[in-house]
């Protein structure tokens, strides 16, 4: 009991010090402010791919926003593999997606409940971090899944595919569907969004390909992954760019609000709309005309794979190290890339030929 004792007073004062820190970490970071840091936390100890799963962990899960029916199907892949691997998942999170002081208060929370594993998805690369490495310090395991911290916050990120295999396949898509000539325009979510930035970053740079010389980038507009604000961004693009071309949104919520917008307007069919989206959110404006084609990966896999990854971290069956490899149950094995960075696969495309082939 003494042993227990102390380390819940300890887990309640790191906490408190830690939320005191995250109140002074900075909002906005980029791309080259996240590969200065050295590798992913590494973990005490070192790894045993044969060391048996643990079972009656606590891992839980963290998404930018809970309510949000994308990360409702992801935490729900998590859930199940943490479930089926003998152990309690648990979901937490602030209701809005820029809520970051919220994210790093549930991170103590945690932290104090002394959870075995926390799977979050960071609404800034920096303002998680002294919580993170706080709950690191107490033992607790972190992976990242759809949006990274500094790679030292972490002991994994599991990626939704390659970032620059899908930054550069939006503007391809869209491209070929404007017909390589004309304005276009991104709608993205929050401004500081790890993974959005990363992902324009490669937009960008693929607009620098010759065979893209009468295509041109007008504006980068920000949704903050709010339906309305989506909605009236779309609007505003249209409003500020008359000769629009197509716009591509890198985020569930925007693509569905911008097709919301272009569905009931003379835009419909004459703008085109690709970037990243669900089946079943875009379902019925690629049979109306309003969509030809988006990509995604499954994000229920996603969470599946990050809730794999948790239990094999807290099993010490992986540290986080590059080349290390884990089972992920029915997705298969999976190897730990540089920076701790582990990919689910390729994204797929979604368009009136096989969009009915999925329920997501």
């Amino acid at each position: 009991m003494r042993t227990s004792s102390i380390r819940r007073t300890c887990a309640a004062l790191a906490a408190v010090t830690s939320l005191a820190l995250a109140v002074t970490a900075c909002g906005g970071t980029t791309k080259s402010d996240v590969k200065k840091e050295s590798g992913p936390a590494a973990s005490a100890g070192e790894a045993d791919p044969d060391a048996p799963t643990k079972k009656g962990l606590t891992v839980g899960f963290l998404p930018k926003q809970v309510n949000n029916p994308y990360f409702t199907t992801a935490d729900k892949g998590g859930q199940k593999a943490v479930e089926a691997l003998g152990s309690t998942f648990k979901e937490v999170g602030p209701t809005s997606a820029t809520d970051t002081s919220g994210q790093v208060s549930y991170v103590n929370t945690l932290t104090q409940q002394q959870v075995d594993a926390i799977a979050v998805s960071a609404q800034d690369p920096g303002a998680l971090c002294t919580a993170l490495k706080q709950a690191m310090k107490n033992g607790v395991k972190v992976v990242t899944y759809d949006s990274d911290t500094k790679t030292d916050c972490r002991n994994v990120f599991i990626s939704q595919a390659g970032a620059e295999d899908l930054g550069r396949t939006q503007v391809q898509l869209l491209a070929e569907q404007i017909g390589y000539q004309g304005e276009i325009a991104i709608l993205s979510a929050a401004q500081t969004a790890t993974n959005q930035n990363l992902w324009i970053d490669y937009m960008k740079d693929e607009l620098k390909d010759p065979k893209y010389k009468d295509v041109k980038l007008v504006k980068v507009a920000y949704g903050n992954d709010d339906a309305q604000q989506s909605f009236q961004q779309t609007q505003g693009l249209l409003q500020e760019h008359p000769k629009l071309a197509g716009i591509v949104s890198p985020t569930t919520v925007g693509i569905k609000a911008a097709a919301q917008y272009l569905s009931g307007s003379k835009y419909r069919g004459k703008v085109k709309l690709s970037g990243l989206g669900t089946p079943n959110d875009l379902r019925s404006y690629v049979k109306n005309g309003t969509v030809e084609a988006f990509e995604l990966w499954d994000p229920a896999k996603l969470g599946e794979l990050a809730g794999h990854a948790s239990v094999a971290l807290a099993s010490g069956q992986i540290t986080g190290a590059e080349g290390q490899t884990f089972e992920a149950g029915d997705l298969g094995t999976y190897t730990i890339g540089k920076d701790g960075v582990v990919s689910l696969g390729k994204p797929t495309v979604f368009d009136k030929d096989n969009i009915d082939d999925f329920d997501f």
